[in-house]
């Protein structure tokens, strides 16, 4: 199975968000976190975790860029305890029992999401506000392989 992990090119995602998530945890969607949203609520660093914010599993920190991996089913199943378990805490899930399929089903889309792409493939996430509610879509950048002449060679050919 296939997940995807937060990564950072350089250090903008700790500037433009609120709460930036850390490189290397797991990610998902998050598109749950907007579901009430309005465009009142649309400003500052909530806009860009809004606009184009993976959620971190770990920190529920936001990331710009994740790249696909390899998942092992036991951290798939933390995973979805966690979920769960922040379910609870923050939005109000009347219990663990009751949370745990909502949190497998977002683990689910994430893997869904993966399942086709080669590791180390990367994803983006661009979010906006319709009648309909908050409408997802996402960019898939497929890992590029490194030629021979993108290596510099040092030395002489002469000796």
């Amino acid at each position: 199975m296939k997940l995807a992990r937060a990564i950072h090119f350089d250090e903008s995602d700790m500037n433009v968000y609120a709460s930036p998530a850390r490189t290397g945890e797991w990610c998902i969607s998050g598109g749950f976190e907007f579901s009430n949203w309005g465009e009142a609520d649309l400003t500052g660093k909530p806009r860009q975790a809004f606009a184009n914010g993976w959620l971190g599993l770990e920190t529920f920190g936001r990331v710009t860029f994740v790249a696909i991996t390899q998942i092992e089913q036991s951290e798939q199943e933390a995973l979805i305890s966690m979920l769960a378990q922040h379910f609870v805490d923050l939005y109000g899930a009347p219990d663990l029992a009751t949370a745990l399929p909502v949190a497998q089903s977002e683990i689910d889309h994430m893997a869904d999401l993966c399942e086709d792409h080669r590791p180390n493939t990367l994803l983006t996430v661009a979010r906006e506000l319709t009648e309909a509610g908050v409408k997802e879509s996402f960019r898939v950048i497929e890992p590029q392989d490194a030629g021979l002449d993108q290596f510099a060679i040092h030395g002489s050919l002469d000796e």
